[in-house]
């Protein structure tokens, strides 16, 4: 008997791979998924109807109230809150609600001014540190350390005492009193970017180190400071009503939302509006504002650990005091 051998012919594997479908570009907008996020956000979508309400009444107030904050009527003092005057009349009988809406503007320039001090002054002071190091870096965030263990109430009374009375002084008061916490998150966010190795290629290159600090490392670090910016909005809103409650606002008659809830104080007995209504006001910008800013710092988080399920994403503001903590 002859054995018989079998050969098992395997084909060999082949070299060549399936054709992959190039994905396509991410599209700059998605209208749908923006649609889908708010859907499921009520309160978000409230919190953009409150802010949006606010900004036009800031910039277009007839489009809400047409009557003269100014005018007095003294026959219809202390009128309370009816459908002819929303929010009742003052002590001279002038529509409160159109006191409201017309003090908008100087209440949201005020803040816009002070956040504008805080961000521009507070970045550059840590995007100088956290990227020059050495002695620049320990000066000023020693000043930092210094700046940040005074109240930020307390700072701007001192700063607004010294500049005097006015929308200006005090928002730039309030703006002082922020720069410290921009300064720390720019920071520690300039300490995680310069790491990338990116930003070793472009040193490596022979780029000028104020060029590698402007293109690559601040484009990359402006997230999280964006966002605490929008955090900083509700709460320059309250020191601003908090500061021309005090005194230190526009003076009279000029309509501010702090000024005419110190007004009201004096008639609380008789006329509750007066006071309760703008302290409402406020606190529906501040809420709205913090709501938004929240949505946003969940959004930069997702975006800058994509990889992590949505239980595991820190916020921002902690992972970049993390990163700061580490470079101590």
């Amino acid at each position: 008997m002859t054995a018989s051998t079998i050969i098992a012919v395997v084909p060999a594997p082949s070299t060549t791979e399936p054709p992959t479908e190039k994905p396509s570009a991410p599209s700059r907008f998605d209208l749908a998924g923006t649609a889908r996020f708010l859907l499921r956000r009520p309160g978000l979508i409230l919190s953009i109807l409150v802010v949006g309400s606010v900004v036009l009444a800031a910039f277009v107030p007839e489009l809400f109230a047409s009557r003269d904050p100014l005018r007095a009527t003294p026959a219809q003092r202390f009128a309370p809150p009816s459908t002819q005057h929303w929010f009742g009349t003052d002590e001279l009988g002038r529509d409160h609600y159109t006191r409201v809406i017309h003090g908008t503007a100087l209440s949201l320039q005020a803040t816009l001014i002070a956040v504008g001090v805080a961000l521009v002054v507070g970045a550059a002071i840590g995007l100088l540190a956290g990227f020059v190091r050495g002695w620049v870096e320990s000066v000023s965030m020693r000043l930092v350390d210094v700046v940040l263990s005074i109240p930020a109430l307390f700072l701007s009374l001192a700063l607004v005492t010294a500049l005097g009375r006015g929308t200006v002084e005090i928002a730039v008061a309030v703006g002082v009193a922020g720069v410290a916490g921009f300064a720390r998150v720019m920071r520690a966010e300039v300490l995680r970017v310069s790491e990338a190795d990116y930003v070793d290629a472009a040193r490596a290159s022979g780029t000028r180190w104020y060029v590698v600090m402007v293109r690559h490392v601040l484009p990359n670090a402006r997230g999280p400071v964006l966002v605490l910016a929008t955090l900083e909005l509700g709460t320059a809103v309250l020191a601003v009503a908090s500061l021309s409650f005090l005194g230190f606002g526009a003076a009279p008659p000029a309509p501010e939302w702090g000024t005419l809830i110190a007004g009201g104080r004096n008639y609380l007995a008789n006329a509750w509006w007066l006071s309760t209504l703008p302290g409402l006001v406020v606190v529906a910008t501040v809420l709205s504002v913090n709501r938004i800013a929240h949505a946003l710092d969940g959004e930069w988080s997702r975006r800058a650990t994509p990889h992590l399920p949505a239980g595991d994403r820190a916020p921002a503001a902690v992972s970049t005091t993390e990163t700061e903590e580490k470079h101590q």
